[in-house]
């Protein structure tokens, strides 16, 4: 029944007007906030782990428009979900670094996109699918009922999805080496063996080398890109990723990838997901969230 009620809630989400929604979402994000609920203690950990040289109230108020950009970001996502590629277009204020994207496309080649988790990324897997054949790692979230929607509004866009596991890893390779295009999240903690130590925003983070592996095995192109939250819609961002990211040495390719997320996550550092616990694991085995949370 919980899963039901969720479902039913996300889909009455669907059926707001994008302002509606993010005026709604705002509230939540307000509440989120003067509750101090965990979004809140996590992210506030994160802003001064990232930003030392920001003064208590800056990094407060950094927190509090996090805060508020989460609760927009819940809300008006199942309304991406729930409506067709046409008003998805028209929800586009404006694309920068078009001409980034548009060589690639015209590239032989196949393309991973690099969305970290900042704006909605949903926004941009669903405006690259009806350009270019996209192939996709999906994992299924732990309610069916959500998971189920969430695939058939990426598949109805024209996105194949693919487990992941190392069946869906060897499908996106094949999917690579013929031209195809995939979009990957790059910011979140891998397990141990699949990932190696790198510095993000001047502290340590487990960071994956799946990225680094399938440019390797596939000879692909990368590109960084993001979904920017503006009143109207999204400004889409394209950003070349440097040399560095194909090098294989997988340390310096690690931290060419997390410098390229930096240089996104300063486009609006207040719609980054600061509310993950990006930092959990550390080379010297200490906790940052223990003692905050």
């Amino acid at each position: 029944m919980k899963n039901k009620a969720l479902l039913f809630v996300l889909q009455l989400f669907g059926w707001f007007p994008l302002c509606v929604g993010r005026l709604l979402g705002r509230a939540i994000g307000r509440l989120i906030y003067l509750l101090e609920l965990g979004p809140v203690l996590v992210s506030r950990i994160n802003l001064r782990l990232c930003y030392p040289q920001l003064s208590a109230q800056e990094i407060e108020c950094l927190c509090k428009k996090r805060m508020l950009q989460l609760g927009q970001a819940f809300v008006e996502t199942p309304r991406v979900w729930s409506k067709p590629s046409t008003w998805l277009e028209s929800k586009i204020v404006a694309v920068e670094g078009l001409e980034f994207f548009q060589a690639a496309m015209d590239d032989k080649r196949g393309t991973i996109l690099i969305v970290p988790h900042q704006g909605n990324w949903e926004v941009v897997g669903l405006w690259v699918s009806p350009r270019s054949k996209m192939t996709s790692l999906y994992e299924p979230p732990k309610i069916p009922e959500v998971g189920n929607w969430i695939k058939s509004s990426r598949e109805q866009s024209g996105a194949t999805l693919v487990p992941t596991d190392g069946r869906g890893v060897a499908a996106l390779i094949k999917a690579l080496k013929r031209g195809e295009t995939t979009a990957i999240l790059p910011d979140q903690q891998p397990d141990e063996s699949g990932g190696i130590f790198s510095p993000f925003m001047g502290v340590q983070a487990r960071t994956m080398t799946l990225l680094t592996n399938l440019i390797g095995r596939s000879d692909c192109q990368a590109l960084f890109c993001s979904a920017i939250r503006e009143p109207g819609g999204w400004r889409l961002h394209f950003l070349p990723a440097a040399e560095g990211l194909y090098s294989e040495d997988k340390t310096v390719a690690v931290n060419a990838l997390n410098k390229g997320v930096e240089n996104v996550v300063a486009l609006a550092p207040e719609q980054y997901q600061w509310e993950y616990k990006r930092f959990r694991a550390q080379p010297d085995g200490s906790d940052f969230y223990a003692k905050g949370l």
